[in-house]
Order: structure tokens, then C-alpha cells, then sequence
């Protein structure tokens, strides 16, 4: 092999060599260029070496050799690892390793070849590339890519069934025989499982289960060819059974025993059996069935899927009156089990099952459901439809008494009695309701007289049928118009009817005009509608812009019932294609609910309550004044003495302005003043106190403010408000008589009598002594 190889290195080398003696670097072109000389080739042996030599450094590659002779000539080599790793005896041209190489590392240098003359360094032939290859030894172990596999595969499967792949690498050269070449090898775990050369694990055995042992751990070996070490490489590979349905469901019990009172609804759970199932949950379809009893008729098992329980229900009403124990083998058995891989053991398993019904104390039974009646609508003979009837399921058999609970439409329409007879206060209207419907109760009768808290309820249902009670209704267009050139004959508006009352299959309306003496006639169509068209033709707007048509419609019930209706028809201007360019606006007509009239009137009596509370109020407010008063005239009289106070006076002998008899008088306690002169002109010195009468008058004077403040119906004096401040900021301060008379100043006015006749009056009311009172 080592001569093959040697061969084709002298082959191809140097072809290699004299294509890349052609090319020329950038720093020999311009030599390429000036020494123009023949061509020369290169001349070498063989560039090769082995990786990891352990002999001495360094080592020999190879010898470079030009065909250039010259006695100046010297050999060098550049590149990447050119005079580092790699260097070139000058003038034999023989190249050496300076370190061990390592092929996994690089596997192939890439130098280039140069010979130049010594003296001059100029270029002796053109530059030349060549190839170092680093040959491989077996110097590397199989290495597995991880270090443990997963893998899964079905219980029971044949034997050679594929698990799962493993994959070691080798970083030798794969083209040297030998070098690179992994085996596989199981040293844990070969009597379940088997590996060949390309890494692919299979079972050796047919009878793997799961439920046995569901996970295995085996070793597998890597190893290569004959090589230095002869070392290998081990990886852990897990192995999961996975689960198929091979194992049929078992009881856990040979017998289940259940108590259920009677009174379990139907469907309701009356107990659980269990069984036990190894295969996994998603292989566990369990199916119950009654093998032998006689009563799976009145019972029914059906699989829980998350459990895998059996749940039994009963299919009908239970009674303990009747069957006070049920007793039956059921067998549980799973219908999709692989039979290829059944296995010893049965694939059925039976178990009894006991179910113990207790007595309760159940409501009454009703012996008919639903009830329905029918009766004849405003038939006022009909006073009792028929009867419910329930009875006590149970040992006692207690009396049953009956009572209404809820109605449909509510109202006392439909009673019942005591003992179940159904009732009717009053004759039914069918157009109000077509049908009645109650909820009768139905409680049991205690030895006490009490009434049972168990009750049950029935439905009855009553139906009214229907008499020829109602007249047909026309059903109103919206604002018939016509033109007023209408031509004779000219369909106005198709008009049709309704009735309250049902409309047989054959039932039909027939339509007439009440009078004949207008301008319009009636066609029928004989499908319940008729049309109105004209009559004459061409109306007269100015006698008349609407008309009123009544129309008698009739139906064919028995009796017969018919009914006069109003059309209003407007006679409108037309164009001269027919189109309505002007009609009047007529009245609406307008309905009022008998609910919006309710609400009407209560507003009304809300209103006409709240005038008379206020009315009440005004006249006890009148009432309280007159009785402020402590005298005969009015109160206005009195504020209008107090408002004309303000006004300016004629002077001293001015004693009509005021009459403070008015305010005075209020010491009477409300009796009517006698009929004096006036005061101010009678002034003597009081001989009494004034200062009592000075704080009633004060008083009243608070009184009528306060009025004044409160009433808001008189005016506002304000002149009586502000008159005790007049003065306030003045030299001479107030000069108002309301609070002269209470003042505790200590001024003596005796001063006034010398300010003349204007001030004489003025002098004789401030100028008194203390303990006098004023005389009328």
C-alpha cells in the first residue's frame, strides 16, 4: 500500500508543481519581468509524513530540487508555518519537521518553494507551491456522541425488534483501513437486547412485560480496529417498555353491598364497584354487565373513564314497599384486549352485588300527569272542571289535602279545593288568556292535623275555547289619499279586518258601505280584503278635503258578529302623472292606555292635595298674624303706620304723621284703644317710669321685623330695618326715637328748649323725668 501511495505522490506532485510554477506573486514579478530565461522545473521527492513520531526531532519530510545550476543557488520556503514548524536545508533543498504533528489537528500544509542566488537574492526559478500531508496512525478511541441513549420499544414484541440507535465517532483518518471502524458491543444487559456494527439496538427476546419490569439499563461498547491502544468507549442506554392492552380488569372484591333510600332519583348514584386493571390508564376500557339477576332492567352500569369504576344508577323509581332487596352478579371485561398476547388467568372476572332500599317518607304520588281541562269561554254554567287526585305511597297512607300554589296569568281564575276539585269563580275570556295554568300541591295530613313539609305538585293545564264573542276590527292604513281628478273606478286603498276571536279554516269577513251616498264604492276580493275605489270621480276640494267613510264589516262566525268602522280618506292635488303634490294635515287620532290614564289622574289628585295643604297652610298662617295682633285693625295698618314714620315731617307742629297709640296700645294685651286726640299734642311729663313701656315697644318692634324677615308674601320694610342705625356714624349719633327711650346715655337734653319752637316737642319727650310715664 505504502508503494501505491508513493507512486501516485511522484505522479501527481509534480504536476501539481509545474501548474503552480506558473503563478507569481506580487514580490517576484517585477524579477519574472527583468531575468528573461528558459524554463526549469522543480524537482522533488514525495512530501508526506506520520503523525505522533516518536523519534527524535527533527524530523524528515522531504527534498525540494530544482533543475537551476547554480553555484550561488540557495533553497527557501515560505508560509504560514514555513521556518516555524517546517524548515529547508539552503543548499540540499532537504525539508525537516521541527515538531510531532497531529493529524486530527491539521492533516494537510500548504508551503511555497523558492531558489535564489545567494549574492543577489534574486530569484533563480519561478516560486512553487507545495503540499505536506500528515499520514494517520490509529491513535484515537471511539467516542460515543452522548453518554447515555433513550429508547422504547412494546412489551411482548418479537424478538429483532429495532429499540433505539447509538453512534460513536472516531477521529481517525476513515480512509486507512482499520482506523476509523467502530464495532458495537452489549457487556450489560446482552440476554434482553442485542447491538450490530451500525449502532442499531434490538430485542433478543419475545416475552419482555412491562408489567414485570418496564424500564431496563444495558452498556454498550465502542471499539475500532487493530490500532496503538486498542482502547474503547462505553455509553448507558435506558430502555422503556411501553404498555399495550394485554391484562383483562379484576374485582377487587368478590362482593359489594349498598344501602340507597327509595327516594333516589333516577340516574342518581347508588354505589361504586372497583376493579383493578395493571395495564395503563389509556389501556383500561373496563365493561360492566349483568350476568345474572333479574333486574337489569331497573339498574344500569356505567364505566367511569377516569377512574375505571363502575357506577351503578337506577333506571326507575325505586319502592320499598315493593322490593326491599336486589341481589346480582355483574362482570367486568375489557373488550379490546389483544388476544395475541392474552395471558393465563381468566378473561372474565364475576362479582355479587347487594343494593339494601331503605323506607323514607316519600310525598304523595300523583295518579295522573299532567291534568287538562277545557271549557267554553264566558260559559257561566261551567262552575267545576274535574279533580286531581295523589295518594301516599307509603305504609300510613295518609289523607292528602290539596292547595294552589303558583298560576299562570296570575289572579283567582282557576281555585281548588281541599280534596283536589278544580274550580271556576267566574267564567274564563279566552281573547284575555287562551289557556289557565296552576301548580296544585299536594302535602299529607299528619296524625296531628298538621299538614307534612314533603309535598308534590302536579300541573293543570286549562284550555278556553273560543265562541264568536268579538267583531271583526278593520285594520286602519295609514292616510288613505286620493287625487281629486281621480278618474271613476280608481282603486284608493286595499283594506283588511282581524278578530279577537279564532278564525276557523273557513272562516271569512265580508266587507259593505254603510251608505251609498258618496263618491267611493266597495269591490271585494273575497281573500278577507276589499278595495275602496271612486265611484263618480272628480272630487271638489272645496267642499270637501276629507271624507269620512263607514264600512261594515262582518264575519261568518255563528252568531254573527259584525261592526261599523271610519275610514278617513283625503281628497289630495295631483300632478299630472298622479303623484300627491299637497294634502292637508289631518288630526291623528290619538289613544290613551287605560295605564297612562291611571297615571294621569293620580298626577291630578297628587296636584289638587298639594293646593289644598297649601291653601291649609296659608289660612293657619293668617290665623297666627290676627292672633300677633293686640289690636283691632290690621297688621298692614300697622306696617303702614311704621313706613310713613320714615318720611320727612312738617316740624314740631307736625302730629298727624305718627300715631304711636298704634304701637302703644300693645300693653292692652290686644284690646281695642279708645278713640283719643293725638298724642303728640297732649304730651305732658310723665310722673311713672318709662323704661317698661320704652322695652315693649322695642318688642313689638322685634315682632313685626321678624314677621317682616319670615313672611314672603308681604313686602320688605326695609325702612323699618335700618331706621334704629340712622345716625350711626354722626357728630350727634343717632337722633331715632326707637332706641332713645331704652338708652342708658346720660346726656341732659334740656338743651332742646333752647333750639325754638321746631324742637318744643323733642324737648318734652327726652327732656321727662325718669320716673314718669306718658299720659293719653
Amino acid at each position: 500500500m505504502n508503494h501505491v501511495i508513493l507512486l501516485f505522490s511522484l505522479l501527481v506532485v509534480p504536476a501539481f508543481a509545474d501548474e503552480e510554477s506558473q503563478k507569481t506573486t506580487q514580490n517576484f514579478s517585477s524579477n519574472s519581468a527583468s531575468h528573461k530565461r528558459l524554463k526549469r522545473d522543480w524537482i522533488w521527492n514525495q512530501m508526506h509524513i506520520k503523525e505522533e513520531i516518536d523519534t527524535p526531532l527533527p524530523h524528515h519530510v522531504g527534498k525540494i530540487t530544482s533543475s537551476v545550476r547554480h553555484n550561488n543557488a540557495k533553497y527557501i520556503i515560505e508560509g504560514e508555518y514555513a521556518n516555524t514548524i517546517f524548515k529547508v536545508e539552503e543548499t540540499s533543498g532537504d525539508v525537516y519537521a521541527f515538531e510531532r504533528l497531529d493529524r486530527e489537528k491539521k492533516a494537510e500544509y500548504e508551503l511555497t518553494a523558492l531558489i535564489i542566488d545567494r549574492r543577489t537574492n534574486q530569484s533563480l526559478e519561478t516560486p512553487s507551491k507545495f503540499i505536506i500531508k500528515v499520514y494517520d496512525i490509529n491513535d484515537n478511541v471511539p467516542v460515543f456522541v452522548q453518554k447515555v441513549f433513550n429508547g422504547s420499544v412494546p412489551e411482548m414484541s418479537p424478538v429483532g425488534t429495532s429499540v433505539t440507535k447509538v453512534t460513536a465517532v472516531d477521529a481517525d483518518d476513515p480512509t486507512v483501513t482499520g482506523h476509523a471502524t467502530v464495532t458495537y458491543q452489549v457487556i450489560k444487559g446482552d440476554e434482553y437486547f442485542t447491538v450490530d456494527d451500525s449502532g442499531v439496538i434490538s430485542t433478543t427476546r419475545a416475552d419482555l412485560d412491562r408489567e414485570n419490569q418496564s424500564t431496563y439499563e444495558i452498556i454498550v461498547k465502542a471499539k475500532d480496529g487493530p490500532g496503538s491502544s486498542g482502547d474503547s468507549s462505553t455509553a448507558t442506554v435506558i430502555i422503556t417498555l411501553t404498555d399495550i392492552n394485554d391484562n383483562f380488569p379484576v374485582f377487587k372484591h368478590p362482593s359489594f353491598h349498598f344501602k340507597v333510600p327509595e327516594n333516589i332519583s333516577i340516574g342518581g348514584e347508588v354505589g361504586r364497584v372497583k376493579v383493578e386493571d395493571i395495564d395503563e390508564p389509556q389501556h383500561r376500557n373496563t365493561k360492566y354487565s349483568f350476568v345474572r339477576g333479574d333486574y337489569r332492567d331497573t339498574f344500569e352500569i356505567v364505566a367511569n373513564p377516569f377512574t375505571n369504576e363502575g357506577i351503578i344508577r337506577p333506571k326507575k323509581p325505586l319502592d320499598f314497599e315493593k322490593v326491599a332487596e336486589y341481589r346480582f352478579d355483574i362482570e367486568a371485561t375489557d373488550p379490546t384486549v389483544d388476544l395475541r398476547y392474552f395471558k393465563a388467568g381468566g378473561s372474565r372476572s364475576i362479582s355479587t352485588v347487594t343494593i339494601e332500599v331503605t323506607d323514607v317518607d316519600e310525598p304523595p304520588v300523583f295518579t295522573k300527569l299532567p291534568y287538562e281541562f277545557k271549557v267554553r269561554e264566558n260559559d257561566a254554567e261551567v262552575r267545576t272542571l274535574g279533580s286531581v287526585w295523589a295518594h301516599d305511597p307509603d305504609a300510613a297512607k295518609r289523607k292528602i289535602r290539596f292547595i294552589r300554589r303558583r298560576a299562570s296569568p296570575n289572579g283567582d281564575y282557576i281555585r281548588v279545593s281541599d280534596t283536589g276539585i278544580i274550580q271556576l269563580p267566574k267564567p274564563l275570556d279566552r281573547e284575555f288568556s287562551s289557556s289557565y295554568n296552576i301548580t296544585v300541591a299536594a302535602q299529607e295530613i299528619l296524625e296531628d292535623g298538621h299538614l307534612s313539609d314533603r309535598e308534590s305538585h302536579a300541573q293543570v293545564h286549562v284550555i278556553v275555547t273560543d265562541e264568536n264573542d268579538n267583531a271583526p276590527e278593520l285594520v286602519y292604513p295609514e292616510e288613505p289619499r286620493v287625487c281629486e281628478n281621480a278618474a271613476p273606478g280608481k282603486v284608493v286603498i286595499r283594506i283588511s279586518a282581524t278578530d279577537k276571536d279564532e278564525i276557523p279554516p273557513r272562516g271569512f269577513f265580508k266587507y259593505s258601505l254603510a251608505t251609498e251616498d258618496s263618491n267611493f264604492s266597495l269591490v271585494e276580493n273575497y281573500d278577507n280584503t276589499a278595495n275602496i275605489t271612486v265611484k263618480y270621480g272628480q272630487f271638489n276640494r272645496e267642499l270637501a278635503k276629507i271624507h269620512y267613510l263607514p264600512i261594515i264589516i262582518s264575519d261568518n262566525g255563528d252568531p254573527e258578529m259584525s261592526s261599523t268602522n271610519t275610514l278617513v280618506i283625503s281628497v289630495c292635488k295631483c300632478n299630472e302623472k298622479g303623484n300627491f303634490t299637497f294634502c292637508e294635515e289631518r288630526a291623528k287620532q290619538v289613544g290613551v292606555s287605560i295605564q297612562a290614564l291611571v297615571a294621569i289622574f293620580i298626577c291630578i289628585f297628587t296636584i289638587i292635595v298639594f293646593f289644598a295643604v297649601i291653601t291649609l297652610l296659608i289660612l293657619l298662617r293668617k290665623r297666627h298674624k290676627k292672633d300677633l295682633s293686640g289690636l283691632g285693625r290690621n297688621v298692614a295698618e300697622i306696617h303702614e303706620q311704621l313706613v310713613t314714620y320714615d318720611e320727612e315731617g312738617g316740624g314740631e307742629m307736625d302730629t298727624t304723621s305718627y300715631d304711636v297709640s298704634v304701637l302703644n296700645s300693645v300693653r292692652k294685651n290686644g284690646a281695642k284703644p279708645e278713640a283719643v286726640p293725638s298724642p303728640y299734642a297732649q304730651v305732658q311729663k310723665p310722673p311713672g317710669n318709662v323704661a317698661s313701656g320704652a322695652g315693649e315697644m322695642e318688642m313689638m318692634i322685634e315682632v313685626k321685623k321678624d314677621e317682616a324677615d319670615n313672611d314672603r308674601d308681604l313686602l320688605p320694610y326695609d325702612t323699618l330695618h335700618i331706621y334704629g342705625y340712622e345716625g350711626a356714624e354722626s357728630i350727634a349719633e343717632s337722633l331715632s326715637s326707637l332706641e332713645s327711650s331704652s338708652s342708658d346715655s346720660d346726656i341732659d337734653y334740656d338743651f332742646l328748649n333752647d333750639w325754638g319752637p321746631r324742637f318744643k316737642m323733642l324737648a318734652e319727650l327726652y327732656g321727662s323725668e325718669p320716673n314718669e310715664d306718658f299720659v293719653y
